[in-house]
């Protein structure tokens, strides 16, 4: 995680992206007063893992600790410290998914939170249309299990939650949203014919705006990339890192190493050489709904 920028400048984003900054921006007061994590822990009434826990963003913040570490890191300007102080108070506002906090792991509040302060996200898929392109009807036949028709009310919930997160897109300041997908996303009749109809309508719809895009590797040369779907997430903000983040069945892994981002931006660009051009791939899509 980069250091610099001050609170002045972390106004942008969600309360994720806030808190991860005003962690950021306390550990570099922090280093440049030469006090340890366990020293700063102590003056808070904790430890050094809490520390290190604020600093990475991992946790909420408390006016009172913010202040005490204000005080130890030798911040005494009033505007300075009311500045940090507002940034404690955003960081801590709920996020509009809050709501939907009962059918959400943890890990997965963390990553909402972060693509609503993206400023370009990039996504490979091999299996699924990208959850930010999906139709409520497509979305709906992969949460119910094919089911639809017997899905519960938290079925449809984590459906409105998803429909929720597409907004972003059409944001007056909406991040750039870049997809590539496998062929074979398109030949599996996820929902039956109708809904892949509709589906692959929407993204052609998408598509044309100018902040989405889409392509798409061929079958000719499928296999040969990621062994699994993933997506990068880049920010504006200094103080947050670029990171990959790779979902599981049990929880999501998030990469921001620049090594490791690094290894696979390199592989998006790949994937991306490799697939059809945004137009071919829109020709791809028309030939396949045409078929349907």
């Amino acid at each position: 995680m980069a250091a610099g920028g001050s609170a002045e400048s972390a106004g942008a984003g969600g309360p994720t992206a806030r808190r991860i900054m005003l962690g950021a921006q306390l550990r570099r007061l922090r280093e440049a007063a030469e006090i340890t994590r366990a020293d700063a822990g102590y003056s808070i009434r904790g430890s050094e893992s809490k520390i290190s826990r604020l600093e990475l963003g991992r946790v909420s913040f408390k006016e009172r600790d913010v202040l005490d570490l204000l005080k130890l890191y030798g911040v005494s300007d009033p505007g300075q410290r009311e500045m940090f102080l507002a940034l404690v108070k955003q960081s801590n506002e709920p996020g509009w998914w809050h709501r939907y906090n009962d059918l959400m792991p943890d890990w997965f509040q963390d990553y909402v939170g972060l693509e609503e302060s993206a400023s370009r996200i990039q996504s490979y898929e091999l299996q699924f249309v990208p959850g930010l392109m999906q139709t409520e009807q497509y979305a709906l036949a992969i949460a119910s299990r094919g089911r639809p028709d017997a899905a519960s009310a938290d079925v449809e919930r984590r459906v409105a939650l998803r429909m929720q997160r597409q907004k972003l897109l059409f944001r007056p300041d909406a991040p750039r949203f870049w997809a590539v997908i496998d062929e074979s996303v398109l030949r599996r009749p996820i929902g039956g014919r109708r809904v892949l109809f509709d589906q692959i309508e929407h993204i052609l719809d998408l598509t044309r705006r100018s902040n989405v895009v889409l392509q798409v590797v061929p079958y000719a040369l499928s296999g040969y990339g990621a062994e699994g779907a993933f997506t990068l997430l880049r920010f504006a903000e200094a103080e947050l890192p670029n990171l990959v983040y790779i979902e599981h069945l049990s929880g999501a892994l998030y990469l921001d190493k620049r090594a490791e981002f690094e290894l696979y931006g390199r592989m998006m660009d790949r994937l991306m050489v490799d697939a059809l051009t945004p137009e071919d791939s829109r020709q791809m899509l028309i030939k396949v709904r045409d078929e349907l």
